[in-house]
């Protein structure tokens, strides 16, 4: 069969995929490129059952090898995560040409998986081996998200790189921050809650939406006694809040950082600092808020001012509190269940950025965790918390949460 594809990189030009089967039939699939926000990305294959399993063989051709490797990586590496996702699909780069070979759903999937590869580093994103993953994980799975307003989304620019979501939920995540004023984002380790909070913090700030940045976290030990630290109480505290540090240095110019902070700016502080005050015209984010007990948990969002925003973060799975005592931020969900401007947002293993093993891991946790405590059942509160959103929206169709503080 004849295979053609045609699609439209960043400046509007024309790619052309070909190839050549059996029987001399012709099949023809679009893939229509879309800016953040349009129309989802879309491939409308016309493959007759019979055409499906007969083989495939195409061929790629990119306009630069600069544009190759932009796509495939240095020495083809990302060839191997492709080939490793479609095992009966063979791959061969040669010049500025990438063939497909293999059968026809598989390498259909493959070529898609190229594409909007091509259009993501077209538009400026980096693509890895990560990249790639989300990619097939995503075109794989059933939603209908674009591949390409997921992943080409910057919500910030700094230190010579573009932090982005990389996973639709992550995507679900930095939208819900925009559309809501509190937001709390619950996941396990790795999923990116507070790295893209700061980054939507960092970017409201650059943005003058908010005048100042806080950020906090419950100084509690993870399940070991440190006994009394030396030095001042900043020196103290220090070391509960130093992931916060981390990710400011990874936004910021470090030169910047200390200014930033002795101006009030920036203000990094334990919860505990938080009571008695009001917080107005700030982007405020409480992470690690598992180690919250109820009461901790509504001093800290009754600091809610004018004009700000809080994020709240943490991972449930996780909780240090001494002697049972209840999570705040495990109870929250049902005390503001259907609260209009409020969002919860649940990240899960599939959304782990560290190394691929985080995610494993995580999941065999959660799947012992279950079988540990029949009433640990995170997808079946997920449920319930989406049947309240959408009953939300019928009750209240035409109104819209305050968002003055939307960062860009």
């Amino acid at each position: 069969m004849l295979f053609n594809a045609y699609g439209r990189g960043a400046q509007d030009k024309i790619i052309i995929v070909q190839g050549i089967g059996g029987h001399g039939k012709t099949v023809r699939t679009t893939v229509a490129s879309t800016e953040c926000g349009g129309d989802n990305s879309r491939m409308d294959h016309e493959m007759s059952q019979a055409d499906q399993g007969r083989g495939t063989d195409a061929v790629v051709s990119f306009e630069t090898s600069d544009q190759m490797v932009a796509t495939l990586g240095a020495h083809d590496e990302l060839l191997r995560v492709i080939g490793g996702a479609y095992p009966g699909v063979e791959l061969h780069a040669r010049g500025n040409e990438l063939r497909v070979t293999g059968e026809a759903i598989s390498a259909h999937k493959a070529l898609r998986v190229i594409t909007e590869a091509r259009a993501l580093a077209d538009r400026g994103t980096r693509i890895s081996a990560q990249t790639i993953e989300q990619l097939i994980r995503m075109l794989e799975g059933t939603n209908s998200n674009d591949p390409q307003s997921v992943l080409g989304l910057k919500i910030l620019s700094g230190r010579g790189k573009a932090i982005r979501p990389k996973t639709v939920n992550q995507k679900s995540y930095v939208d819900a921050i925009d559309e809501n004023t509190v937001i709390f984002g619950v996941g396990p380790a790795g999923t990116g809650k507070t790295y893209l909070a700061m980054a939507k913090a960092v970017a409201a700030l650059q943005a003058k939406e908010v005048s100042r940045i806080i950020l906090t976290r419950p100084a509690v030990e993870a399940g070991e006694k440190l006994g009394f630290l030396p030095g001042t109480l900043t020196d103290k505290i220090d070391p509960y809040l130093r992931p916060l540090y981390d990710a400011l240095h990874d936004m910021l110019e470090p030169d910047s950082i200390p200014r930033l902070l002795a101006a009030g700016t920036i203000e990094v502080a334990p919860l505990a600092y938080m009571r008695g005050r009001t917080l107005n015209d700030a982007f405020i984010i409480l992470d690690e808020a598992q180690n919250t007990t109820p009461e901790q948990m509504k001093m800290f969002l009754t600091r809610l001012g004018f004009g700000s925003k809080i994020v709240v973060t943490g991972d449930i799975t996780q909780i240090d509190l001494p002697g049972g005592t209840k999570s705040g931020l495990r109870v929250v969900a049902e005390i503001l269940e259907g609260v209009d401007d409020i969002a919860f947002c649940e990240l899960d293993a599939t959304d782990v950025v560290r190394h691929r093993l985080v995610g494993a891991i995580v999941s065999a946790y959660e799947r012992w965790s279950v079988r540990q405590d029949p009433n640990f059942n995170r997808s079946a509160a997920r449920a319930r918390r989406a049947t309240s959103a959408r009953n939300k929206n019928v009750k209240n169709p035409g109104t819209k949460p305050n968002t003055q503080e939307n960062a860009s």
